[in-house]
């Protein structure tokens, strides 16, 4: 599978703590050799955002994606739950 990241990701991520930015990388490298390791927490998202799947990168922390053509991740937004859903 094809990894590609919209440049608001790219913003989003360079705003995060350097430790986050590690882990959202440590997470999208475990994501491609496990999807579906339970530390990610994968899960398929309701309502406006039913297009798009999270993975958890820590406690409040979530990187957005969809999956497009069955062969292509990517990667959307990232950031606290708040900033995400509220």
């Amino acid at each position: 599978m094809n990894v590609r990241f919209f440049r608001r990701f790219v913003k989003q991520l360079a705003k995060l703590p350097r430790s986050v930015q590690a882990s959202t990388y440590a997470r999208i490298e475990l994501m491609m050799v496990n999807p579906d390791d339970p530390i990610l927490r994968r899960r398929r998202l309701k309502g406006a955002l039913r297009h798009l799947w999270s993975i958890d990168i820590t406690g409040d922390v979530r990187a957005l994606y969809e999956i497009v053509d069955g062969q292509v991740i990517v990667y959307q937004f990232v950031g606290s739950r708040s900033q995400l859903y509220g």
